[in-house]
């Protein structure tokens, strides 16, 4: 077919950059006849108004029919896609994309880009750079096209404990009892984890949980644009996470089902990821994500994309944790905000103001499991430490202007959104124990943080009986500078480089950990 695109006026899709690959990532031009699938983002219909986050849960019709996509625009981007000779794979009017399978040559051509083919040694198979064009009919409707460079998106945010230095080591029900959890299991309640590659058994979880004498959580693989549940092929890398995630959220709320999305790393497999869970019936209660990365390693469409994808979440009553990094106020990041790679950056999604950023801390306990000490997590320069900062994107929020927020560390300092918002331990030093590939070991990090987290609001929301949805503007009520509300206690020693720990809200453990039985309470009187 034509494109109808040809010879007509075209508008330069804003935020969609893409850097240049890096020299010798490249093998030449990708051959335009190769298949490839693409996903679509349009704007909303109507900006929800920020009352709408702290109201009941919407329905997903309704989600549709306030803040989805315009049923004209829809049809709009379905006819020029069918036009060009895409084909349209799917469409949702509540979650605003559309999945487009097409050849690389009609894909490229629509949105005004060329695709190169990657070496056999560099992750994805593809990548662009530049900016996208859409053609006139798609302007103003289209708000970002994902997939079209399959580079990896995010990194898991975990490190296994070394066995000569790790000190000691944490079941999920000790520090259950350490951060003084209400009692419960958290049953009738739902978590979604998302995760960006490997896997998990059966056979892992039975004995890790029959281990800890207590019943497991019932766990289902869910694969989403293509990828699936592969287990027991990377006991290091990415089966750590899965199986992290799946392990301390389940020890935590034992009752709550659990749904393991598997996507993609790509922009494109992160969103359609996080869209798909929120989605789900039933809604889940909390999604846990321990995969991230500094937000200058986003495309700017990529980014907002993520995050209205995560605002609508919440606005079907989900609460979202994501971990706040493990490498200080850095972020490991590189310099390509045109910063130096030294100057403190904060992690996204953690830093999405839609998002509960989970910062870390290095914990030990007496012999009868009290708290003897609790400090920021930081292990210098080889073994990690919390990442935490101020946002460069995001704007403080308005539940987070009374906290102390500092204007972000270095040359040109601004305000932004505070991250984290919650902290638990994720030293792995004082790390987890886990099961991974039939092998016990200890993993700490940030990634642990965000299921421990998704665990706990399941028995907040199961104790409460609804949803806890976005949970900042309940818990950060009473928060001032020097000032924790109730429910969390204080982490005041440490520093993850630029920044230091602090009475009060800090941009290392943010207001600190919870004191579960307080926190209860809090939001019980809170409505």
């Amino acid at each position: 077919m034509t494109d109808p695109s040809a010879g007509s006026a075209r508008t330069t899709l804003p935020g969609s950059a893409r850097a240049a690959a890096a020299p010798g990532e490249l093998a030449g031009p990708l051959d335009p006849a190769t298949i490839i699938e693409i996903t679509l983002v349009l704007r909303r219909r109507a900006e929800p108004p920020e009352a709408a986050f702290t109201r009941a849960p919407l329905t997903r019709a309704e989600l549709a029919e306030r803040y989805g996509a315009d049923p004209a625009d829809l049809e709009a981007v379905r006819a020029t896609v069918t036009a060009a000779g895409a084909e349209v794979v799917s469409a949702d009017a509540a979650s605003r994309l559309l999945r487009v399978r097409g050849s690389a040559g009609t894909l490229s051509e629509l949105f005004g880009t060329s695709l190169h083919r990657t070496t056999d040694t560099t992750p994805g198979t593809r990548r662009r750079s530049g900016e996208l064009s859409v053609p006139q009919p798609l302007a103003g409707a289209l708000e970002a096209v994902l997939g079209l460079d399959d580079r990896p998106q995010a990194r898991a945010r975990f490190l296994q404990s070394q066995a000569h230095t790790a000190s000691v080591s944490y079941t999920p029900l000790q520090l259950a009892a350490a951060y003084d959890l209400p009692d419960g299991d958290g049953a009738g309640q739902t978590i979604a984890i998302i995760e960006l590659g490997g896997g998990f058994g059966q056979a892992d979880l039975d004995a890790y949980f029959g281990e800890l004498g207590i019943t497991g959580p019932t766990v289902t693989a869910v694969g989403v644009d293509g990828a699936s549940n592969v287990a027991g092929k990377d006991p290091n890398g990415a089966d750590g996470e899965v199986l992290l995630d799946i392990e301390v959220a389940g020890a935590i709320a034992p009752g709550a089902k659990q749904l393991v999305y598997f996507a993609p790393n790509t922009d494109d497999g992160f969103v359609d990821a996080i869209t798909q869970a929120a989605h789900a019936d039933p809604v889940p209660t909390a999604m846990s994500i321990s995969w991230g990365q500094s937000e200058d390693q986003w495309s700017a469409q990529g980014r907002r994309a993520m995050d209205r994808a995560i605002a609508d979440a919440t606005l079907l009553g989900v609460t979202v944790t994501a971990a706040a990094g493990d490498n200080g106020s850095t972020d490991a990041a590189s310099a390509s905000d045109g910063q130096a790679s030294s100057a403190p950056r904060a992690d996204f999604p953690a830093s999405s103001p839609h998002v509960l950023g989970c910062g870390g801390t290095a914990l030990h306990l007496d012999a009868d499991g009290s708290v003897k000490s609790e400090t920021v997590w930081n292990d210098g320069g080889s073994g990690g430490a919390t990442g935490g900062g101020v946002s460069d994107t995001f704007p403080v929020p308005t539940w987070q202007l009374k906290a102390g927020v500092p204007v972000r560390a270095g040359v040109g300092g601004k305000a932004g959104r505070g991250v984290p918002d919650v902290a638990g331990v994720a030293d792995p030093e004082t790390g987890y124990r886990v099961r991974v590939d039939g092998t016990d070991t200890v993993i700490g990090g940030t990634s642990a943080v965000a299921p421990l987290w998704a665990g706990i609001v399941c028995r907040l929301a199961a104790a409460l009986g609804r949803p806890l949805g976005l949970l900042q503007p309940a818990i950060y009520a009473g928060a001032a500078p020097g000032v924790v509300p109730p429910g969390f206690r204080d982490i005041t020693a440490g520093s993850n480089g630029a920044y230091s720990a602090a009475p009060g809200w800090d941009p290392c453990t943010g207001l600190g950990v919870p004191v579960g039985t307080a926190l209860l309470e809090a939001l019980r009187a809170s409505g």
